[in-house]
């Protein structure tokens, strides 16, 4: 019987006081593989970050997991750190059960929240990193890292959409400010590296160098040994059905960038790319996760 090695207390961290205030929360997960599956051989968590039981809707190699935030959002003094260890030639695809939200925060002396995300693969592994979109509530401070780092031949296809202000109730992200930044590294040498800041009213928001006046930005970045021409002309092939999409081919990684007024489109390009994408790099069909649909 395969058994998940759990340890609280090795991320375990000091009493939150008062002075302090926020949800402090870190979670570690480890797979490995084991003949033809990819399991979770070790989950270590602290505070409200949880997975989960793993799941296997397509087969023993690819291990879907869930990752669960029970407060459903960040507001400022929260910190989350969340990392995942995949062993060579495992193969997970994470993603989240719902939108995640970037609350209003207090102001004043309230720090930013802030989600720190780190993802390293060995040789022959493959991570999917496909959480739903984000949404950027008016007033919030936020601060966002992501770093993967591949060795060998890994693979990494992740996307992120995020949404400034709740636009289904006329809402726009007027203050605030949400700062990204993500780094995706072979070997130690850096494939990507961006950083920025999205300031709540900003010039930035309206400016046709910018967002220009669209509320929705998605990205979805595949770095592979394997992304060539070919891949990238496939991909240009599928339209947005509403928005403006674009994808550029770099050494070793694909970009796919979209701007538009609600995340469904979005996110209904940014999947279709995917399941183009996913044949070619981990030589499976896209299977999407039950969640999606719920």
């Amino acid at each position: 019987m395969n058994a998940v090695t759990e340890r609280p207390d090795l991320l375990a961290q000091p009493a939150v006081t008062p002075a302090r205030a926020g949800w402090h929360a870190a979670l570690a997960l480890e797979y490995r593989r084991r003949g033809a599956r990819t399991l979770l051989a070790a989950r270590r968590h602290h505070g409200p970050l949880v997975v989960q039981r793993p799941l296997y809707p397509e087969g023993e190699a690819v291990c879907h997991t869930i990752l669960v935030h029970p407060p459903a959002g960040i507001v400022g003094g929260d910190h989350l750190n969340f990392s995942a260890t995949l062993g060579e030639g495992a193969h997970v695809l994470l993603t989240t059960p719902g939108a995640g939200k970037w609350y209003r925060s207090a102001g004043g002396d309230t720090p930013p929240g802030r989600f720190d995300q780190r993802i390293e693969l060995a040789a022959g592994a493959l991570c999917e990193w496909l959480p739903q979109e984000s949404i950027v509530y008016d007033g919030a401070l936020g601060e966002q890292t992501l770093a993967v780092e591949l060795a060998g031949d890994a693979c990494f296809i992740g996307s992120e959409m995020l949404c400034l202000g709740r636009t289904g109730s006329g809402e726009r992200f007027n203050r605030g400010a949400l700062a990204l930044s993500t780094r995706i590294s072979r070997d130690g040498r850096p494939l990507w590296l961006e950083a920025g800041r999205i300031d709540g009213g900003g010039a930035l928001l309206d400016s046709p160098a910018g967002l220009a006046g669209q509320p929705v930005v998605g990205t979805l970045l595949a770095a592979s040994p394997q992304v060539d021409e070919a891949l990238r002309d496939a991909c240009r092939e599928i339209p947005p059905a509403a928005g403006e999409g674009g994808v550029t081919l770099l050494p070793g990684l694909l970009v796919a960038r979209w701007l538009g007024p609600q995340a469904e489109a979005g996110q209904h390009w940014l999947r279709a790319l995917w399941q183009v994408l996913r044949p070619a790099l981990a030589g499976r069909a896209a299977e999407k996760p039950r969640i999606w649909s719920t």
